[in-house]
């Protein structure tokens, strides 16, 4: 199930498991090792093995799904913001007396914010060496709030963590901050269209120490690179003559309309449009680079759980004693027949005449039986695991957590319900148990069932 996980999200949830044995201590992993020392793989993909089935075991899965529909549902509600924040903008840019809009405070009032925060923004990537945002924040507390899952307490978290390790973390904000002011531009221009086209404005300026040359000087250059595009420029006269009164000649409230236009698509949307790109493209060739450093200290104490020091050296243990050496090829994955029992009684004649082509793995008595057994399995799995049980004994939940386990290393599972003097509730309720782990069972040794996997 996870393997279908994009790599940051599986990145993500190894990362989530860590800080929560971090906080809280290590989990109980021995499954999980053993899954991860089977896989064969580097150091590196162990780890992420591991981190991965533990958080399949633990749900942190399935809280990953609900974060993320919550962290939808965040960015639609920062969508919807943004398009009420570019209403407001326009209007506030042309508020006051129709007939005199101050030029002045209807530029600064449409980019003027917009400026500040992209100015902080480039700041903020050049002189420090972690970046965040209040937008950022907002998303991850509205994601956690609309997730509401208790197992996904660590996600957050985890997903600055990890993403600002990988040098990535500024480029992820940068995309939604850069994302949301374009929004909100671009709403901002259409709305002053909307209102340009249906209200009838007059534009003046006004200064008492400015010289009406230099205010000249300023709109030249300012309008330069938006005439380039087709906006209207004023000229000196036109501007000149504004500094007195509204003019109400259709030509100047249209020219400087025009302009009005031009600053804020040159100075508010083309500057970020621009660094959306430049943030997008950054982000999406971290992504493809994405990997578990296993050499980072954070995952030391994980490494001898995953690949034990004598197998970093080359060494292979021998297999234990009871279990059985099989010949070339009998235990090959997919084409194995294996037989084992748990916890049998004395009075049970055991072991019963198998086929020779199933293989008796003896009866679990101890710890010590059971994780030899386990890693033995994990390392060769095989087609048809025939698990004999006595149903004398309670079904509790150590022996069905040992079964469930024992199960998930086989390409299919049966459990023989030993042929003992049992009561029918006993045996009503082991049948019960095993039908809830989805198992079949039977009472007869089904030995025609194990042979078939060599077929």
């Amino acid at each position: 199930m996870t393997d279908s996980l994009p790599p940051l999200h599986q990145l993500w949830l190894c990362e989530a498991v860590r800080l929560r044995e971090e906080h809280t201590g290590l989990l109980e992993d021995s499954e999980a090792c053993r899954a991860a020392r089977s896989s064969q793989g580097s150091l590196a993909q162990r780890l992420q093995v591991r981190g991965l089935f533990l958080a399949q075991r633990d749900g942190l899965v399935t809280a990953l799904k609900h974060w993320l529909q919550g962290a939808k549902l965040a960015v639609w509600l920062l969508l919807f913001s943004a398009l009420i924040s570019g209403v407001l903008l326009a209007k506030t840019a042309l508020s006051g007396t129709p007939a005199a809009i101050n030029i002045f405070w209807a530029l600064a009032s449409l980019i003027g914010l917009n400026l500040l925060s992209l100015i902080a923004w480039c700041a903020g990537l050049f002189f420090s060496t972690a970046t965040n945002s209040p937008l950022s924040q907002v998303w991850l507390w509205l994601s956690n709030t609309l997730a509401r899952d208790a197992k996904a307490a660590q996600l957050a978290p985890a997903l600055l963590v990890l993403l600002q390790r990988q040098r990535i973390l500024r480029w992820g904000i940068g995309r939604a901050l850069h994302g949301w002011w374009l929004v909100t531009l671009s709403t901002a221009l259409l709305t002053l269209v909307a209102l340009l086209i249906t209200r009838r404005y007059g534009f003046v300026w006004e200064s008492t120490i400015v010289a009406s040359d230099s205010f000249v000087m300023l709109v030249t250059h300012l309008g330069q690179p938006a005439a380039w595009l087709g906006f209207a420029l004023p000229d000196s006269e036109l501007i000149q003559r504004s500094g007195l009164q509204a003019l109400n000649d259709e030509a100047a409230r249209q020219i400087w309309a025009s302009w009005l236009l031009g600053m804020l698509l040159i100075y508010g949307i083309v500057p970020r449009l621009l660094c959306s790109l430049w943030c997008e493209w950054r982000w999406r060739r971290g992504l493809q680079t994405l990997q578990l450093h296993a050499d980072d200290p954070i995952w030391q104490p994980f490494t001898q759980r995953v690949q034990p020091s004598s197998e970093r050296l080359g060494v292979v243990d021998a297999a234990p004693e009871h279990l059985p050496n099989a010949s070339g090829g009998a235990h090959t994955a997919g084409q194995a027949s294996v037989l084992v029992a748990i916890e049998l009684d004395d009075s049970i004649n055991w072991p019963p005449v198998v086929p020779s082509t199933v293989s008796d793995l003896g009866v679990i008595d101890s710890r010590e039986q059971r994780h030899a057994v386990l890693e033995y399995l994990s390392n060769h799995p095989p087609a048809r695991l025939l698990i004999a049980c006595n149903p004398q004994r309670s079904a509790d939940r150590g022996t069905l957590h040992l079964i469930a386990e024992l199960s998930r290393t086989a390409a299919q599972t049966q459990v023989w319900l030993l042929a003992t003097d049992t009561s029918s509730e006993r045996l009503e309720h082991w049948q019960e148990q095993l039908q809830a782990l989805q198992l079949s069972y039977s009472r007869a040794a089904p030995w025609t069932w194990l042979e078939d996997a060599h077929e």
